[in-house]
């Protein structure tokens, strides 16, 4: 199931959707990563160190933040009595060559850092498995909605503490309950933290893992009986990447005489964008590129279809657990009813925007006639004095 370009090239002109997961302890530079990619601040360094407040379980909140331009948002989900913690943000018109992408990237803080983790499992499982759950209600409907937007995951981004060992259970677990549900890619945060020794035996062991424990994740598939040699030849050189090796900086250090991010150290500079000290450049050229429709693809026909008919069995055999599995048209008007109420939020959000908008139209308006009026008034008085002058 390699990547098709001609589908890529179908959707150039109307651009794309495309959303992905950040996983990882706290501390394997997750948040640097998305500020990198996106080249901007749109993730806060810390939630929160005041340990007066650690005990604190907040109820669900949503709350809108700026993150740049002026549709842009982010919504910050707190659950309640739950440790993990979702923050969606939408980066609206990202430009990747030429092309326009709606960048959807939900981060999970919060993932490793209780002794059971039991929850952080079932909280991101549910997430994926609830975005699924609304593709189902609206294929069901009679009458779709259009203004639906897709939100499922299609492709998570695991990353692994650069202890220089091998896999830990919490990493091994993770992946394998999530492969189902998602492509999961595995990358190595903080890989300067390692030499370059110490980081190609670290990838080694991963793998080697990866391979032992039956982990299925996404490793650039390709046929070379049905693909081109390109793409053959580019997937190849990317599985050889795995797990990617990330360096993130918001910084811009000179190197060279040029400029670059990157960060400085008393023995050298790693450079965010070089090949040779980062997989980053590779990695988003992956993501919001070369495998973005493959990525799309794969959720869509393989991914969502086995969980479409594992939900749809459960169902007809009355085999959910609970033994209520809701019918297509119970799913469907829950469905409905979520939608109604974001698109309502939404609506109110952007009414607020236009009374904003039109508040400053009637200021700048005012403040002209007044500038008007006064040059007016000011014509005038030099009027009258050219008059009292030429008699």
């Amino acid at each position: 199931m390699a990547h098709r370009l001609g589908g890529r090239r179908k959707n150039v002109k109307k651009g794309f959707q495309f959303c992905f997961m950040v996983v990882g302890a706290s501390g394997t530079g997750r948040t640097t990563f998305v500020n990198t990619l996106c080249d901007s601040g749109v993730l806060p360094k810390k939630i929160s160190d005041n340990p007066e407040e650690a005990h604190n379980e907040a109820g669900i909140k949503i709350k809108p933040v700026s993150v740049g331009k002026l549709l842009n948002f982010m919504l910050l989900f707190v659950h309640e009595k739950q440790s993990l913690i979702f923050l969606f943000i939408i980066v609206s018109e990202l430009d990747e060559d030429g092309v326009r992408i709606s960048l959807t990237i939900v981060d999970t803080p919060g993932f490793g850092d209780n002794i059971d983790n039991e929850k952080c499992f079932q909280e991101i499982v549910g997430y994926l498995e609830s975005q699924y759950d609304d593709i189902l209600a609206e294929e069901n409907r009679i009458k779709r909605n259009p203004r639906f937007r897709d939100n499922r995951v299609h492709a998570l981004l695991y990353f692994i503490a650069p202890t220089g060992h091998a896999l830990r259970e919490i990493d091994i677990e993770l992946m394998r309950r999530l492969s189902p549900r998602v492509n999961v890619i595995p990358v190595i945060g903080r890989a300067d933290s390692l030499t370059p020794q110490e980081l190609r035996d670290f990838k080694r062991r991963i793998m080697e893992d990866i391979e032992h424990y039956n982990i299925p994740i996404y490793n650039f598939p390709y046929d070379p009986e049905e693909d081109d040699e390109d793409t053959v030849e580019e997937n190849s050189e990317l599985r050889t990447l795995l797990p990617f090796s990330i360096i993130g900086s918001d910084e811009e250090i000179v190197v060279n005489g040029r400029t670059v991010r990157g960060r400085q150290y008393p023995w050298g500079a790693v450079e965010v964008d070089n090949p040779k000290h980062s997989d980053f450049a590779r990695l988003r050229s992956a993501l919001l590129s070369s495998h973005l429709q493959d990525l799309k693809e794969i959720t869509h026909d393989f991914l969502y279809e086995n969980y479409r008919t594992e939900k749809l069995s459960r169902t007809i055999n009355g085999g959910d657990q609970d033994g209520a599995a809701l019918d297509a048209d119970e799913m469907a008007s829950q469905s409905v009813r979520l939608k109604e109420e974001q698109l309502r939020r939404e609506e109110e959000k952007l009414r607020d925007i236009e009374l904003k908008v039109q508040k400053e139209i009637q200021e700048k308006r005012q403040e002209l006639q007044a500038k008007e009026e006064a040059l007016r008034s000011l014509e005038a008085r030099l009027a009258a004095a050219q008059l009292q002058d030429a008699a």
